[in-house]
C-alpha cells in the first residue's frame, strides 16, 4: 500500500452498542499521532479509565517512536506501535519506506477495534482505517463523515472541550462511564526522586522555596518574551524565592536570554533534568510560571502549582482548572490562533502583562 492513503475503507460496522465493554473486543489500537508531552498526558485519564473498566484489553498506542518514554509512564498502554508518518499528519515528515512495514505490523495484530483519538484531522481517520481492524471508529473531524454503517462508532470531534475531556467523552460514547474518571497523573519513581534531590542539593535549593520559570515552547508564537519572564523572576526573587529556569537542551538560548535579563541570579537547569526529574522539580516548586507547553501539564499531573501564559493557544482546550492553577490568556481579537509564526506583529505577547502574571503566581505561593 502506498504511504499516502485514500479515504478510509469501511470497517465491519456490525452494530456493537458499547464496543469498549463488548467481550468480543480484546485488542484495541488507539491512533494518537501527537508529539507533545501535554498531548499524551491529557490522554492519561481516559487510558486509565479504560484499563480499570477492561483490564483484559490489550491496548496498542499508535504514535511516534520518540514518545516511548512518556508512553511507558502513562499507564493503560501495553505497547507502542511506531508510526512512520503519513500525508496530512503535520507533526513529522512521513517516511514512505516505513508505511508498508507499519501496515503489515498492524494487520498482524488483528485488532478488534481501532480508534482515531488524534483530533480534528481526516488524515488520522485514514491511518486508523489502514490498520485492518474489525471495527473502526473514533473522532469524526469537522466536515468529515464516517463510512456508512459506522456512525455509531464515531463521535463528532468536540471542539469546545478540554483535551482530557475530549477523550473521556469519546470513551463514554463507546460504552464507558465518565463518572469515575481519574485525574491527570504522572508517576515519579525512586530514581527520579534521587536525581531531583541531588540536583536541589547541588544548587542549594529547598523544596517549596523556589519558583520555576519555563520560557521555552515548540513554537516561537507560544513563547512569552524573555524580558517579561525576567521581570517576574526578579519580583519572585525579591519575595524571597530562589528562581530556577528549566527547558529541554534545545531551549538553552531561550533560557539564557531570561537569565541574562534578570537583575538577580537564577539557577539555569535547562537540559539538566530527565523527564522524571523535571516532574519532581515541578512538584516541589512553590510555583511554575511557563508557557502553554508540556511543563504546565506535567506540573498539573504531579500536583504542582502553575501559572500558564496562553498566547495563540486556547485555554479552553489546554488550561488546567482548580485552586492550584492559573491561566492568563492573550487579550487580542486574533487569539486563539493556529499560527506557528505570527503573520502580523505578535501583539498577543504584549497583551499579557508581567504584573498580572506575578499577581497570579503570588496567589499560589504558599
Amino acid at each position: 500500500m502506498k504511504q499516502s492513503v485514500g479515504r478510509p475503507a469501511p470497517g465491519n460496522g456490525a452494530r456493537v452498542s458499547a464496543p469498549l465493554l463488548d467481550p468480543s473486543v480484546r485488542r484495541v489500537a488507539l491512533v494518537r499521532l501527537r508529539v507533545g508531552l501535554g498531548d499524551l498526558l491529557c490522554s492519561g485519564p481516559a487510558l486509565r479509565l479504560l484499563r480499570a473498566a477492561r483490564p483484559d484489553l490489550h491496548v496498542t498506542l499508535v504514535t511516534w517512536a520518540e514518545m516511548a518514554p512518556v508512553v511507558e509512564r502513562l499507564g493503560g498502554v501495553d505497547e507502542l506501535l511506531a508510526f512512520p508518518g503519513a500525508e496530512g499528519v503535520p507533526e513529522r515528515p512521513p517516511d514512505p519506506a516505513g508505511w508498508a512495514p507499519f501496515v503489515a505490523a498492524a494487520t498482524a495484530r488483528r485488532f478488534d477495534l481501532a480508534l482515531q483519538v488524534y483530533g480534528d484531522r481526516p488524515a488520522a481517520n485514514r491511518v486508523t482505517a489502514a490498520l485492518g481492524a474489525r471495527l473502526v471508529g473514533g473522532f469524526a473531524p469537522t466536515g468529515w463523515d464516517p463510512p456508512a454503517g459506522t456512525g455509531h462508532l464515531h463521535l463528532r470531534y468536540p471542539v469546545h472541550l478540554h483535551e482530557a475531556q475530549r477523550h473521556l467523552r469519546l470513551f463514554a460514547h463507546l460504552g464507558l462511564s465518565e463518572a469515575a474518571a481519574p485525574p491527570l497523573h504522572f508517576p515519579i519513581g525512586v530514581d527520579d526522586e534521587a536525581a531531583a534531590a541531588a540536583l536541589l542539593a547541588r544548587h542549594g535549593l529547598v523544596p517549596g522555596h523556589y519558583a520555576v520559570l519555563h520560557p521555552g515552547a515548540s513554537a516561537a508564537t507560544r513563547r512569552w518574551p524573555a524580558a517579561r519572564y525576567a521581570a517576574v523572576g526578579d519580583a519572585l526573587a525579591a519575595d524571597g524565592l530562589a528562581v530556577v529556569v528549566t527547558g529541554v537542551a534545545g531551549e538553552r538560548d531561550v533560557a539564557a536570554a531570561v537569565v541574562a535579563a534578570m537583575r538577580t541570579p537564577a539557577v539555569d537547569l535547562t537540559g539538566a533534568t530527565g523527564l522524571g526529574g523535571l516532574a519532581a522539580l515541578l512538584r516541589d516548586a512553590a510555583v511554575l510560571v511557563g508557557n502553554d507547553t508540556g511543563s504546565a501539564h506535567l506540573a498539573a499531573a504531579v500536583g504542582g502549582r502553575s501559572v500558564t501564559v496562553f498566547l495563540p493557544g486556547d485555554p479552553v482546550r489546554w488550561a488546567h482548572g482548580g485552586p492550584r492553577h492559573r491561566a492568563l490568556a492573550a487579550d487580542v481579537p486574533c487569539a486563539p490562533c493556529p499560527h506557528l509564526v505570527c503573520p502580523i506583529d505578535f501583539r498577543c505577547a504584549d497583551s499579557v502583562r508581567p504584573a498580572d502574571v506575578l499577581a497570579a503566581a503570588r496567589e499560589l505561593v504558599p
